[in-house]
């Protein structure tokens, strides 16, 4: 289970890695998707990545997600119900990725395998909203703002402003955005009250980043070179504290499964 970033954030910002849990929905019903499936450990940016399979990827005609047969009330966590409309935009958001991924390999996305997973992360999600809500972390418009000021930061913006203003340009409203970022808050919160998560020392950063170097290297002239140290040390520090938070809010979301009520129905 990844745990990168709210629906609507996650789908503008791909490449984003702040921390928070598992793929969220959101609260917007236009779309706004997730992807707990990307994030999470990769080398940090030496060059834009993922711009060619857009530029190649015109030609070649993208398969579609297939909801037949999904009802209408995907699962039910705790008496709430996670529904159709949700599943589809965080389903076709990861199956638009897999697929992407796939090209490559000439392999076809099993749909049924990624369905179960995607109904899973939308499950582990709301367990978590609820244990952050049962522990009453409640977002102020400071904390919002803060969330938005990071997010801007990792991507390269200058202002929260600058982060709705980008959002809106994909169809959504302030107010969507600002709901999002404070279920972001929340869920942030909960998994740093519950877990025990530290800041990596010099010393485990450095040998990440020899790990990094060494991949890359082995790589050949494929993927370009890795930047300095000191250019790349925030990012693998995000990196370290993002796994950290992952693995605690897989291991949070299966005892809040344990004992709650869940039922899934796909």
């Amino acid at each position: 289970m990844k745990v990168p970033s709210t629906s609507t954030l996650r789908t503008t910002f791909a490449a984003i890695s702040f921390a928070a849990v598992v793929a969220l929905t959101g609260c917007s019903d236009d779309g706004g998707a997730s992807s707990g499936a990307s994030d999470g450990g990769g080398a940090p940016a030496a060059s834009d990545g993922g711009s060619a399979a857009a530029s190649d990827g015109g030609a070649q005609q993208m398969p579609e997600a297939d909801l037949s047969g999904v009802p209408e009330v995907v699962a039910v966590v705790n008496g709430e119900e996670i529904t159709k409309d949700e599943f589809a935009a965080a389903y076709e958001t990861q199956f638009q990725q897999a697929s992407m991924q796939q090209q490559s390999t000439g392999q076809e996305v099993d749909q049924d395998e990624l369905k179960q997973q995607v109904a899973a992360q939308l499950v582990d999600n709301r367990l978590l909203l609820q244990g952050a809500q049962d522990a009453g972390i409640e977002p102020t418009d400071a904390d919002i703002d803060a969330t938005l000021e990071e997010i801007a930061q990792q991507n390269g913006l200058g202002s929260a402003d600058e982060v709705i203003s980008t959002l809106e340009q994909q169809g959504l409203s302030e107010e969507d955005v600002r709901s999002d970022a404070g279920e972001q808050f929340q869920l942030t919160t909960f998994i740093e009250q519950e877990a025990n998560i530290s800041e990596p020392t010099d010393e485990e950063l450095k040998a990440q980043y020899e790990e990094l170097v060494a991949q890359q290297s082995q790589a050949g002239g494929q993927q370009s070179e890795v930047p300095p140290f000191e250019d790349v040390k925030e990012q693998l520090a995000q990196q370290s504290v993002s796994q950290q938070q992952n693995e605690a809010a897989t291991q949070i979301a299966a005892e809040l499964r344990e004992s709650g009520e869940v039922t899934v129905n796909i």
